[in-house]
């Protein structure tokens, strides 16, 4: 089979294409939100295990894409009470 030394870990190239993911696809929270929060759990295994600054980037979008995509429908949430005037 294979060896260690052919064996490769792609955690963080994973981490950074899914954080890209999260960050392109903001407006559906259904593929934003669970790209992201993989991405980040991803990204930090991955820079605590290896130090990856893949691993790391790919956190850091992950991250950005969680919070726009929050920001995004919180803020549409408050605009939507705002108009009912129940805010």
């Amino acid at each position: 089979m294979a060896n260690n030394k052919e064996t490769r870990v792609v955690s963080h190239i994973v981490a950074l294409v899914l954080g890209i993911i999260s960050v392109l696809s903001t407006l559906f929270w259904y593929i934003s939100l669970p790209t992201g929060i993989t991405s980040i759990v991803l990204g930090v295994k991955s820079y605590k295990k290896d130090g990856k600054v893949l691993g790391l980037a790919g956190m850091i979008t992950g991250i950005v894409g969680v919070i726009i995509c929050l920001f995004i429908y919180i803020s549409l949430l408050i605009v939507l009470l705002l108009q009912q005037g129940t805010f």
